[in-house]
């Protein structure tokens, strides 16, 4: 080489060329995108597997409410068939032993209907409510019309829900 002959330097490569080996390929995009989606698919089939698993746990706990909600009711009221029996079996009883376990079988009732939410209904001297009461008939009376003047037989709620209306005489309007 002489000395005047003139030195070139490589020749850099386009940008454009480096700028593209970055992105990735339109298959590569999609792949990742089939990826992405296989990944939804499979998320919502779970999803959709653990409703279905809390819908039918959910009937499963509803059938066996309905099955066993006496049960707490039902243990109670074992007490006083026990008591009852039990008096029955006495074999020489006198009226006021007899009496006295009468009520006493009674008061145990009660305290069960008061932890079972079962409420008497005895609406003596009240307004007429067609929604707990019956009216079995009208009778002439003194208290204004459509008063409960007699209960012929004491109705129940549970929890706020007639369960037995109260069967009544009601007072008839004046003329």
């Amino acid at each position: 080489m002489l000395g005047n002959e003139p030195v070139t330097e490589p020749v850099a490569a386009p940008a454009a060329e480096a700028h593209t080996d970055t992105l990735p390929s339109i298959e590569e995009q999609f792949r990742q995108l089939e990826l992405k989606a296989a990944e939804h698919y499979d998320a919502w089939l779970r999803a959709k597997a653990e409703g279905e698993n809390i819908r039918r746990r959910a009937q499963e706990d509803i059938s066996k409410a309905h099955k066993f909600a006496v049960e707490k009711f039902a243990g109670e009221l074992l007490a006083v068939k026990d008591s009852l029996e039990a008096a029955l079996a006495v074999p020489e009883q006198t009226v006021e032993s007899f009496k006295s376990g009468v009520e006493l079988t009674l008061k145990q009732l009660v305290s069960a209907f008061e932890k079972n939410a079962l409420v008497e209904v005895n609406p003596a001297g009240e307004k007429f409510d067609p929604h707990k009461h019956q009216a079995i008939g009208m009778v002439d009376s003194e208290q204004e019309a459509n008063t409960v003047v007699t209960v012929l037989q004491k109705g129940y709620l549970i929890a706020d829900r007639t369960l037995r209306p109260a069967l009544v005489m009601v007072a008839k309007a004046k003329s």
